[in-house]
C-alpha cells in the first residue's frame, strides 16, 4: 500500500529519541522491516461472560490476516462488555449503559497513547456497539466496525424461540399457564449458539445502524454469528481499514453527518427497532460535534413507515432478514419510497444510492413494500407531553392499541416494581410508573425488561401500561414508555406523580399526559425531596455526576474533539 505521507504512528517509531520505543515494538514482534507501515488497532470485548462476545475472539483474529494482506500492522486489544442478559433485573445493570462510556474512553486512551493509525472495532452485546462506533467518531481515524452477529434462534414445539421467549417464560409460569418444567425446558432451547439476541433487539438496530451510517461493510448486519462467512467478512474489514489509511478517507465523521443520522433513523423506525437506538444516536452524533436530539429522532421517526415485519412486534428474526438480501433490503425501499438522503456517505466513499443499486427489492413478508407498510408511521414513536417535556419512548409496532388511559401505581425503584408484579399486586387498567432510575438517578438507566417481560408473560402486556424514566430492552413489548424526561433525580414532572392520578397515552397523537391540573403540581413541586439512594463511590459516583439527559444520549463529556498533534 502507499502510506499518507505521515501516519499518525509515526509520533512512536520515527526519531533518535524513539529507540526506545522502536525496542519496546520489537519485543511484540514487531521487524525493522516494519516501521514505517500503518498500524492497527483492532479492538474487541471477546471473553467468556456472554455469548455476545465468545465469537468475536476468531473474528478480530481473521481481521489481522486482512490489515497484514493490505501491508499494515495489525495489534490486537479487548476492552469490557457488560453482560445485560445476565445484569438484567438486578442492580448490576447500573453497569450496562456506563459500560458504553468505558468502552468509548478506554478505546480512545489505548489508541491515542500508542498513535495507531486505523481501527477496525469488533463489537456484539447491546452497550458494546454504540461504544465502539462512539470512539471511532470521536478519534475520527481511519475505521471499519463490524458486528459479531446474532445467535441463531432455538426450536421448542415446533416454534423459532429466543431469551425473550423464556424471559417471559417467567411471567407465563407465574399467571399459571406455563409449568416450571416446560420454562426449564424452554430456557435449554432457546439460545443454541453463540451470538447476540436473534431478534431486531437492541444489539441489531445497532448493527443495521453501523450499516447505515456507513462505519460498516454492506451487508455484514445480519450474518448470523455462527456462520463461517463472519471470517472472511472480518478480512474484508481489516483490508478496508489499510485502503482507507492509504486514500485519507473516508473517516468517520465524513460518515456520521445529519443526513446519514436522519437515514440511521429512518432504519431504525422502519423495522420497529429498539427504543435504545434514540438513546445511542444522540450520542454517536455528539461525537462528530452535531447536536442530535430526541427532537430530531423524532421527526424521522414521524414520517418513516414500518415495513420490517421483526420480533419483537413482528414475526421474524436477523437470520431470516439475511436470507432476503439484509439491511440493503430496507434501505432500497426506502430510498426508493424517498425516504433516505441517497447523496451520503457509505464506507466505499460512493454514496449510499450507489451502494444500494444492485440491491434486492423487499421480499413482501420479512420486508414489505412501502405501498404494503404495516404502519404509515415508524414503529418506535417518541411522546411529548406534560409528564415527559423531554420526550418519551414506546414501540407501537405490534401494538393492538396504542391508545391507554388509567390511574398510576407508582414504585420508587425497579425492584419495588417486580416485587409486585410477581405476586400480581397490580389491576388491569392501571398505570404503572416506576421512577428515579434514569441515567443521574440511578444512576446508570437499568432496562426493565425483567418487569416488562413477566408483565407481557402473565398476558397483561396490553392491560396495563408501564412508564419509567428508565430504559428498556429491545426486546420489550407491549405498551411500555422508557426515558421519560426530566429524570425524577432531576426534579421531572415523573417525579411527582401519586398513586391514583390518571395518565393518558396516545401513541396516534405523540402525546402523554398527565391529568393533574398546574396548581396542585406546583404545590406538590414546593415540598417535593429528590429520592434518597445508598451512597456512591467508584465508577457509578464518576458517572452520576458526570453525565446528560437520556434525550441528549446521556453522554459524559463536552463533545467532538481533534486528534492531538504532537
Amino acid at each position: 500500500m502507499t502510506a499518507p505521507k505521515k501516519l499518525r504512528s509515526a509520533i512512536v517509531t520515527e526519531g533518535l529519541d524513539r529507540a526506545p520505543h522502536r525496542a519496546f515494538l520489537r519485543a511484540t514482534g514487531v521487524g525493522d522491516e516494519d516501521f514505517g507501515k500503518p498500524f492497527v488497532g483492532i479492538v474487541s470485548q471477546h471473553g467468556e461472560n456472554t455469548p455476545c462476545s465468545m465469537s468475536l475472539g476468531p473474528q478480530a483474529d481473521a481481521a489481522r490476516l486482512g490489515v497484514a494482506a493490505g501491508g499494515a500492522i495489525p495489534v490486537q486489544f479487548t476492552t469490557v462488555s457488560v453482560s445485560d442478559g445476565v445484569s438484567m433485573n438486578h442492580k448490576g445493570l447500573r453497569m450496562s449503559l456506563v459500560s458504553r462510556e468505558l468502552i468509548a474512553d478506554s478505546i480512545e486512551a489505548v489508541v491515542r497513547a500508542h498513535a495507531y493509525d486505523a481501527l477496525v472495532g469488533f463489537a456484539g452485546c447491546d452497550k458494546t456497539l454504540p461504544g465502539v462506533m462512539m470512539a471511532m467518531v470521536r478519534l475520527n481515524c481511519p475505521s471499519v466496525f463490524v458486528y459479531g452477529g446474532a445467535m441463531l434462534p432455538g426450536t421448542w414445539r415446533g416454534k423459532d424461540v429466543t431469551i425473550l421467549t423464556t424471559y417471559e417464560g417467567v411471567g407465563s409460569v407465574l399467571a399459571g399457564t406455563m409449568t416450571e418444567a416446560e420454562l426449564d425446558q424452554l430456557g435449554h432451547a432457546c439460545a443454541p449458539t453463540l451470538g447476540s439476541c436473534p431478534g431486531q433487539f437492541t444489539a441489531n438496530t445497532m448493527a443495521m445502524v453501523a450499516e447505515t451510517l456507513g462505519l460498516a461493510m454492506p451487508g455484514s448486519a445480519m450474518l448470523p454469528a455462527a456462520y463461517s462467512e463472519r471470517l472472511a467478512l472480518a478480512r474484508r474489514a481489516g483490508r478496508r481499514a489499510t485502503e482507507i489509511v492509504r486514500d485519507g478517507g473516508p473517516l468517520p465523521r465524513d460518515l456520521v453527518t445529519r443526513k446519514s443520522l436522519e437515514n440511521a433513523c429512518a432504519a431504525v423506525a422502519a423495522t420497529g427497532g429498539s427504543t435504545n437506538a434514540a438513546l445511542h444516536l444522540p450520542a454517536i452524533a455528539h461525537e462528530a460535534g452535531i447536536r442530535y436530539s430526541l427532537d430530531d429522532v423524532a421527526e424521522v421517526f414521524a414520517r418513516t413507515p414500518l415495513i420490517g415485519n421483526l420480533q419483537p412486534g413482528g414475526k421474524y428474526l436477523a437470520v431470516d432478514l439475511h436470507r432476503v438480501g439484509g439491511v440493503g433490503v430496507v434501505l432500497t425501499a426506502l430510498l426508493d419510497g424517498g425516504f433516505l438522503h441517497g447523496d451520503a456517505l457509505a464506507l466505499s466513499g460512493r454514496t449510499l444510492a450507489e451502494a444500494l443499486a444492485d440491491q434486492a427489492a423487499p421480499d413482501g413478508e420479512v420486508v414489505r413494500g412501502i405501498a404494503q407498510a404495516l404502519l404509515p408511521t415508524g414503529g418506535v414513536v417518541v411522546l411529548k407531553g406534560n409528564l415527559a417535556p423531554d420526550g418519551a419512548l414506546i414501540k407501537i409496532a405490534g401494538l393492538k392499541s396504542a391508545v391507554f388511559e388509567g390511574p398510576a401505581r407508582v414504585f420508587e425503584c425497579e425492584e419495588d416494581a417486580f416485587a409486585a408484579v410477581s405476586t400480581r399486586a397490580y389491576a388491569e387498567g392501571e398505570v404503572l410508573v416506576i421512577r428515579n432510575e434514569g441515567p443521574r438517578g440511578g444512576p446508570g438507566m437499568r432496562e426493565m425488561l425483567g418487569v416488562t417481560a413477566l408483565v407481557y408473560g402473565q398476558g397483561m402486556g396490553e392491560k396495563v401500561a408501564l412508564i419509567t424514566d428508565g430504559r428498556f430492552s429491545g426486546a420489550t413489548r407491549g405498551l411500555m414508555i422508557g426515558y421519560v424526561g426530566p429524570e425524577a433525580a432531576d426534579g421531572g414532572p415523573i417525579a411527582l406523580v401519586q398513586d391514583g392520578d390518571r395518565i393518558r397515552i396516545d401513541g396516534d397523537a405523540r402525546k402523554l399526559e398527565w391529568q393533574v391540573d398546574a396548581a396542585e403540581i406546583a404545590r406538590r413541586r414546593a415540598v417535593w425531596q429528590p429520592h434518597r439512594r445508598e451512597r456512591l463511590a467508584g465508577v457509578l459516583e464518576k458517572y452520576a455526576q458526570l453525565v446528560g439527559p437520556a434525550h441528549l444520549g446521556a453522554v459524559t463529556h463536552s463533545g467532538a474533539v481533534e486528534w492531538p498533534e504532537g
